[in-house]
């Protein structure tokens, strides 16, 4: 069976917006890396879907987090991407992050949470620094909430402090960056492949 990747653009452009995404950008590198390992992928904006404040998995009338969730845990690989707003992981990826904390609560009968055996890369982009101070915040928490993050799971590009160009404005990916898409990429297939095939075992309750 192929291996399948979702993944949610925590821009805070929605998709009708006339201005290009470099989160978009970078995910779809990173999406485009993942097709030789045999990985499908999908990728949608949280803006373009209500996702109601909260720690539930499902908030009510209107909530679009149901379906999101349910595209999170289906795949192999799960990828969060965002911008750097400053110096934070922009709100909507940390509201993204906190619809999951319902996942601390949800184990199986042997105290794996949804997200148990799924992998978990971050990607991110922005004009300033802070992408290690980013990185560390998603990471603990989807690490909290039951993921797996390979190594080199981090993939970012910060442009010059106060600029004004865009990964998305750049006439080709930095070597540099390339390589860490490539990396973070056959890590997270390789490791998403060993856990598919043997999954966490849990404890007894």
């Amino acid at each position: 069976m192929p291996l399948t990747a979702f993944a949610i653009n925590c821009s805070l452009k929605a998709s009708g917006d006339k201005e290009k995404s470099s989160t978009d950008k970078i995910i779809a590198d990173l999406l485009s890396a993942l097709k030789p390992h045999g990985v499908r992928g999908e990728v949608v904006r949280a803006l373009d879907h209500d996702i109601k404040a909260g720690v539930l998995s499902d908030m009510g009338k209107g909530d679009d987090w149901p379906d999101l969730r349910e595209k999170i845990i289906s795949a192999d690989i799960f990828i969060l991407g965002l911008p750097i707003w400053m110096g934070q992981p922009s709100s909507v990826a940390k509201r993204v992050m906190e619809r999951m904390d319902a996942f601390l609560s949800e184990t199986d009968d042997k105290g794996r949470m949804p997200a148990a055996g799924k992998v978990a890369l971050v990607a991110i982009v922005g004009n300033e620094d802070g992408a290690h101070h980013c990185h560390a915040e998603c990471f603990q928490a989807l690490n909290d909430v039951g993921f797996t993050i390979p190594a080199n799971g981090g993939v970012y590009w910060v442009g010059e402090a106060m600029g004004d160009v865009n990964y998305v404005d750049l006439p080709a990916t930095p070597e540099e960056v390339d390589g860490m898409i490539d990396m973070a990429a056959s890590n997270a297939a390789h490791l998403a492949t060993l856990l598919k095939g043997k999954a966490y075992i849990g404890v007894d309750k």
